[in-house]
């Protein structure tokens, strides 16, 4: 199996790719869809997905949310607001 580099999501890949975690799913205290990505105890985003958001929208905000995270270390946290 060859293995390739997301185009379409490159800062979830990396996030992966260094041990990193993506978690999506529904959170039945809040009834609401999260997507969370963190490394270790780093929590770098968590992001409540919008009424019919498509999961590759959803995908797209979280790699764009964990680049401001490790580039300009800016967390988003849509979840404890």
């Amino acid at each position: 199996m060859t293995t390739r580099t997301s185009q379409h999501w490159p800062n979830l890949q990396g996030l992966i790719d260094s041990d990193g975690s993506i978690n999506i799913g529904y959170i039945a205290p809040l009834n609401v869809c999260a997507a969370v990505a963190a490394q270790q105890r780093q929590v770098y985003a968590q992001l409540v997905a919008r009424e019919g958001e498509r999961l590759t929208d959803l995908l797209g905000r979280l790699d764009t949310a964990v680049a401001k995270a490790i580039d300009e270390e800016i967390y988003t946290d849509e979840i404890n607001c």
